[in-house]
């Protein structure tokens, strides 16, 4: 019996008993099912075997079993492993019921309604010490300004008193999120956006019976202990875990093991400490971003971070905004995202240049060649030499180097096709090659990406290369540097052995056999300007030992069969003619 039936079958049977003991006779009599009893049985020892069901002595019969449904709790959430482990549990229940967005909002919402319970039971102690009488001070915490999230009217819409209803549970829940937007104007935005999917929901049969088994998975969590990183790489996690079924759709997203690498070889911190991200997605890169500082040199310097992201996709805006809260990094002077086609309409002029440009935009985007660009706030970055119309591949590096600071860096991932295509994109690369602000070009393994197997490449560009530098290029072929995806058969990822000698050969900037190969610009040159990684490096392959006489001695045997065949057959064929 699949994992998913049975999530199905043990809320069902928490919806007709709750927490109140049940016995066989009772299932069967009730016939929620149709099973029969032998059915019956084998389905609550399959429960009782995944820690669901409890099954003790009947007090009144002891030659009888009385049954009893699990609490979630015992699962005890303490991690992220348990958390991830509860939230695939909903997303097995509503995959290919509802979209992977309400999942999202539903997180979001109940995570932040435990917040809000945990803030105000401390505000009011605060308001009690500084001398406050208690119903005062309870009257007092509700107001706003104590709140990382606004919850108005907590008494309605409040996640644990939406959820008592016993009707209309999608409309009410919709109906609180949306109060919930409204007092909160810097994320009310992204609220919005996702309340369109509750909305589609809205009068679908049976609509309430998914949300409610839910309901009961999130409502066994209390998330407030849960530090941020945990509940935000939950988060990030869900969205991942439906990455697959949203290539399909032409998303691309980007594995965080290469988001590792960018960070790794860029380096933010004190000295790159404003960071952008112009295609922003979810927000992965600016995120580990932050957890990179903050783990490398401390919280105190990754909150002075600069970091800034802008996206072009409506419902990628607003899990970006959320991704954000749920990692505890809140919005304010160090932290803007904006929604706006950065390639046309660049909101982040003001805040321009930047230390660090991290991203990894839509490869061979198209509708983006003069007649667009012509439009764009910024046209001048594209001139004279535009990017094709059927790839804006290098509009997107122009735009990213145009806002990146003197002594700044920045760092791709893109279509591989870019190093070496011709036309318009080879002048672009002869222009930026010419002004040496190509540092390392890195392939990557190919199948890293859900929606293509085509390899994809990373490339790094400085501004300020170190005068050992100057005038090179290292060319990294990791084309081998690979494991297979641990969830996703087809994929393949880069594991941390891979990730370390990728980042160590860009720190070194060496040669290395097979794998890494600094070059002049004048070889660049030579070969009209193709950043090309395969032209320069290629992995060795493992020649294997020839033992000569043993082969000789094997081909003899060999030749000596086929002597002994052919006079067989010249035999049959003479007895025959």
């Amino acid at each position: 019996m699949v994992k998913r039936k049975l999530d199905l079958i043990y809320f069902t049977l928490k919806k007709e008993f709750g927490s109140s003991p049940f016995t066989l006779e009772e299932l069967k009599r009730r016939n929620i099912f149709g099973y029969d009893e032998k059915s019956l049985s084998v389905i609550l020892n399959r429960l009782r075997k995944e820690g669901l069901v409890k099954i003790e002595k009947d007090e009144k019969d002891l030659r009888k079993s009385v049954y009893k449904l699990a609490s979630l709790e015992t699962l005890n959430v303490t991690n992220r492993d348990d958390l991830i482990a509860l939230l695939k549990r909903a997303a097995d229940l509503v995959r290919g019921k509802v979209d992977y967005e309400v999942l999202l909002i539903l997180l979001f919402y109940k995570a932040f309604s435990d917040l809000w319970k945990e803030e105000y039971k401390k505000t009011v102690e605060e308001l009690i010490k500084e001398g406050w009488k208690r119903d005062e001070a309870e009257e007092e915490a509700k107001h706003k300004e104590f709140y990382t999230i606004y919850i108005p009217d907590p008494e309605k819409n409040l996640w644990e008193n939406v959820i008592k209803a016993q009707e209309n549970l999608t409309e009410r829940i919709r109906d609180s999120i949306r109060a919930l937007g409204d007092a909160n104007p810097s994320i009310s935005d992204a609220v919005e956006r996702f309340l369109r999917y509750l909305d589609d929901l809205i009068g679908k049969s049976d609509i309430d019976l998914i949300i409610r088994q839910v309901v009961d998975i999130f409502n066994e969590i209390k998330f407030c202990p849960i530090e941020g990183d945990v509940l935000g790489d939950a988060y990030e996690w869900l969205i991942n875990y439906f990455a697959p079924q949203k290539a399909k759709a032409g998303e691309l997203f980007t594995p965080r093991e290469i988001v590792k690498v960018l960070t790794e070889i860029l380096e933010p911190g004190i000295e790159r400490r404003k960071i952008l991200d112009p295609a922003a997605g979810s927000g992965g890169m600016l995120i580990y971003s932050y957890k990179f500082v903050k783990e490398k040199i401390g919280e105190d310097v990754a909150k002075e971070l600069i970091l800034v992201g802008q996206e072009s996709k409506d419902i990628n805006y607003a899990i970006l905004k959320l991704n954000f809260l749920l990692h505890g990094i809140g919005f304010g002077k160090n932290v803007k995202l904006y929604f706006e086609d950065s390639l046309l309409r660049p909101m982040f002029k003001e805040q321009a240049p930047f230390d660090i440009v991290i991203f990894n935009p839509p490869w061979n985007q198209d509708g983006y060649g003069e007649e667009t660009l012509k439009k764009s706030e910024v046209k001048q970055i594209f001139s004279p030499t535009y990017s094709p119309n059927n790839s804006a591949d290098w509009a997107w590096i122009k735009l990213a180097l145009y806002f990146t600071s003197e002594n700044g860096k920045v760092g791709i991932v893109i279509d591989n096709g870019c190093l070496f295509r011709g036309g318009k994109e080879r002048a672009i690369r002869q222009e930026i090659i010419e002004k040496d602000l190509v540092e390392c070009v890195i392939l990557l393994p190919e199948k890293l990406f859900y929606n293509t197997g085509a390899p994809g490449a990373i490339i790094i560009f400085n501004k300020n290369k170190p005068s050992e530098r100057k005038g090179k290029i290292l060319f990294i072929n990791a084309s081998n540097e690979y494991e297979q995806h641990p969830e996703v058969r087809k994929l393949n990822r880069l594991g941390e052995a891979h990730i370390k000698k990728i980042v160590d050969t860009y720190r070194a900037f060496k040669d290395s056999d097979g794998f890494s190969r600094v070059v002049s610009l004048e070889e660049i040159k030579e070969n009209d300007y193709n950043l090309n990684v395969t032209l320069y490096v290629f992995p060795q392959e493992e020649i294997e030992a020839i033992n000569v006489k043993k082969e000789w001695e094997e081909l003899k045997k060999v030749e000596e069969e086929i002597e002994k065949t052919e006079r067989k057959i010249k035999v049959y064929i003479n007895e025959l003619y």
